[in-house]
């Protein structure tokens, strides 16, 4: 059991449209909705789910809306949750960003797409790709794809179309990890995961099924392989192409892929990852005069990597100005608005050290109040190169027409919520 009415609403509360499902939730019952989140807000007890009478509303937040399932029974909340999470995605698809204007520029295909994402409660067809098929934004596409339902719809692979033709057939496989690093002031790390996703952009004709083959801890040991150069992979979460129980029996990734771009799989590690981009700092502050900072880059990956893009937003006091920079490499700029330098370093090679020195005035009066000091912030991308070390060992592509395809592989490193603390 899931929803029983859809509601999307403004700001203050008023539908902008709805669309009952089960019809045993009156249309009316939204009006208590707004009152309960007020409430709570006051009372500082703001929760995802919120209860009038016998009615339950789930409710998200996106821009200026609030999309809110409501149900008297008790339904699955992750599944509603995951639903809305959904819509919002599809309507993003449709409109390029979803906000009051849209929905209202948009009603006809909002109630179409209502009608298509949701039935007597239950998701249906939540793919924004099938729902293009029949679902278009020119009235005319409208009629004429309402007499034929893709077969998509009602097929075991519902996402992925039949018929579809290239001349030249290709996969891109990227392997994207993000760094999630926090740095004490004493230099130790305090946490350190990586974030890895497989994404794919398929360029295949016909129904093909591809085995992609990593190099994976659990598949190594079953195979009698040992533990060389293999990753163990955590908090694995798959597309709904892939075959689970082939995996489970296993390890073997086998899916029929949708067409396009879309992501296979993420996953997630635990290790202890050494920081790739080292930052330290010196921040000294003479008082009702200046603030002078030092802060040095060292790049602790593999020399004939290099990282892009590299920017470290390093914290200054909210009342400095007249800042002056020297940097051995890149530029560094002043944004008074966020209370930062910026330091940009357009290619980094691993095993470099880079300087920079920043001298800011401060005003003859002093603020009364302590403030916090914020983390050094750092963002860079390293293609060619992975932290954990997975590997794409192969990838299999099989069709019944026999056609050769090719594959290409990407690998990059990326900083996610990186931050080092200041003394």
């Amino acid at each position: 059991m899931a929803a029983s009415a859809l509601f999307i609403l403004d700001l203050k509360g008023k539908p902008l449209i709805s669309r009952s499902y089960k019809g045993d939730v009156g249309l009316g019952e939204i009006e208590h909705f707004m009152g309960a989140l007020l409430q709570r807000e006051e009372e500082g007890t703001l929760t995802p789910v919120l209860t009038h009478g016998h009615v339950h509303f789930l409710w998200i937040k996106h821009a200026n809306l609030y999309l809110v399932a409501t149900t008297k029974k008790n339904g699955n909340a992750s599944l509603v949750f995951s639903f809305l999470y959904k819509v919002v995605e599809v309507f993003c698809e449709y409109f390029k960003e979803l906000e009051e204007e849209s929905i209202r520029d948009n009603f006809v295909i909002v109630y179409e797409l209502l009608d298509e994402l949701m039935d007597f409660g239950f998701p249906q067809t939540t793919d924004s790709k099938i729902l293009q098929e029949y679902i278009t934004q020119e009235g005319n596409k409208l009629e004429t794809g309402r007499s034929r339902v893709p077969t998509t719809v009602t097929n075991a692979v519902s996402w992925r179309s039949e018929g579809l033709r290239y001349k030249k057939n290709e996969v891109f496989i990227d392997v994207i990890e993000a760094v999630n690093l926090l740095v004490s002031a004493s230099g130790s790390v305090v946490l350190s995961e990586v974030v890895g996703t497989i994404k794919l952009k398929v360029f295949l004709s016909g129904m093909p099924e591809l085995r992609l083959g990593l190099n994976d801890r659990v598949l190594f040991e079953l195979t009698g392989r040992g533990k060389n150069k293999s990753v163990e992979l955590e908090d694995v979460k798959f597309h709904q192409c892939v075959r689970l129980s082939r995996f489970d029996n296993d390890r073997t990734i086998s899916f029929i892929p949708p067409d396009g771009d879309f992501e296979l799989m993420s996953y997630r590690l635990h290790t202890q990852v050494k920081p790739l981009i080292w930052i330290e700092s010196i921040i000294e502050k003479f008082s009702h005069s200046r603030v002078e900072i030092m802060v040095k880059a060292k790049g602790q990956f593999k020399k004939q990597s290099v990282a892009n893009g590299v920017e470290i937003s390093v914290p200054v006091p909210s009342d400095a100005d007249s800042p002056k920079f020297k940097t051995t490499v890149g530029s560094a700029r002043y944004l008074p608005e966020r209370n930062v330098v910026i330091w940009s370093i357009k290619s980094f090679p691993g095993g470099k050290e880079h300087l920079m020195r920043a001298h800011f005035g401060l005003p003859s009066v002093e603020k009364e109040e302590e403030e916090g000091r914020p983390p050094i912030a750092v963002r860079f991308e390293i293609p060619y190169f992975t932290v954990s070390g997975i590997q794409v060992r192969y990838m299999k592509i099989i069709e019944k027409s026999g056609y050769q395809a090719l594959p290409w592989v990407r690998y990059i490193t990326q900083s996610g919520d990186y931050q080092i603390r200041t003394s």
